[in-house]
């Protein structure tokens, strides 16, 4: 399997989990807010943030009926109209987000968005779920030979099939497929992670997960089920108005997630099954051995009913019993004491 890099962090196996603070329209129209999710997102030390370039002349018609999670009286189109994300502000949210230490992703959904974001130096783009489909427009993006996280709600197989070929067509073969549901929020039993083994063995690429359910629980067993990249809405506050703060988790919550993948990937550890060093005392100390239940002194046969099976470890272990029955004592034993093979 391929190992994709983007700056200096590496995607693919063995790597740690490339964790994605998702911004996405969370801003509300303001630089400060903006800079200010960036800032929570530097604190809690993910390795992005990832806001989202859309128009929305370019996104909907102003005929699209109404969806049914946003509670507005608002159409569809004025929603998206009022979260657009002035374009003039993503050179200073790059720089911004540099200076603090992560990578700066966006969204695009229109080729002007594209060629700014690649006027900026933008290292990778994320692709969304709903524009899977567009192949002229990605196939646009994949020949700035960039990496792309490309997310999959809404997908079976033969749409991300199609989706792959138009990448791989411009020869750009750095490609991360995220699991995704694209319901806000979703629930625990519409998630489907093990859809991830199904799309890393049938499409033989690093495999993440985006993520819409309630809380941190989910992301962080998405790194435990194998997720390469994990991909989390976040916000100031949940009480905020606007359509993905309900959803997204807070900064408080946002570094708790960060901390539980972290432990998750190093909880996972070797696939080798053996006692490590760490636990050498207790398996000395707390494991069962042969004990004297009795004085034994030098020369005695030894019987069963001298011998018992308790802790400690360090002696002669229970599956030898039968052998150590019917020996000789080489010395003196007196009760409790371990048996060992040079006593016997």
């Amino acid at each position: 399997m391929r190992t994709i890099k983007i700056s200096n962090k590496k995607i693919g196996p063995n790597e740690p989990t490339f964790i994605i603070a998702e911004a996405g329209s969370n801003h509300n129209g303001k630089l400060s807010q903006a800079k200010q999710l960036i800032d929570i997102a530097a604190e809690a030390e993910v390795d992005a943030i990832k806001f989202q370039v859309f128009r929305a002349d370019k996104h909907y018609s102003k005929k699209t009926p109404k969806f049914s999670y946003l509670k507005s009286t608002k159409s569809t189109y004025d929603i998206i109209k009022e979260n657009e994300l002035p374009r003039e502000w993503l050179e200073e949210l790059s720089d911004y987000s540099k200076e603090k230490g992560l990578i700066f992703m966006a969204t695009p959904s229109d080729i002007e968005a594209i060629d700014l974001l690649e006027s900026i130096g933008v290292p990778v783009y994320k692709w969304a779920s709903f524009e899977i489909v567009d192949l002229p427009l990605l196939k646009y993006a994949a020949s700035k030979k960039k990496p792309i996280f490309l997310s999959t709600g809404l997908c079976n197989l033969d749409d991300i099939k199609d989706a792959l070929e138009t990448i791989y067509s411009t020869k750009n073969k750095d490609v991360v497929l995220l699991h995704c549901v694209s319901l806000y929020p979703t629930a625990a039993n519409q998630v489907n992670l093990k859809a991830m083994d199904t799309m890393k063995k049938e499409f033989n690429v690093p495999v993440g997960y985006s993520d819409h359910t309630l809380g941190v629980m989910i992301p962080i067993a998405a790194v435990a089920r194998g997720a390469a990249v994990i991909e989390k809405h976040f916000t100031i506050s949940r009480k905020l108005e606007g359509p993905d703060h309900k959803f997204a988790i807070e900064p408080d919550e946002l570094q708790m997630m960060v901390k539980g993948i972290r432990e998750v990937e190093v909880s996972l550890g070797s696939s080798i099954k053996k006692m490590i060093p760490e636990e050498e005392e207790m398996a000395r100390l707390g494991r069962r051995s042969i004990i004297a239940r009795t004085n034994i002194p030098k020369g005695t046969i030894i019987s069963e009913d001298m011998l018992i099976i308790k802790r400690p470890g360090f002696g002669i272990k229970p599956k030898f019993l039968n052998k150590v029955i019917g020996r000789k004592a080489k010395k003196d034993i007196e009760a409790e004491d371990v048996i060992t093979w040079e006593l016997v």
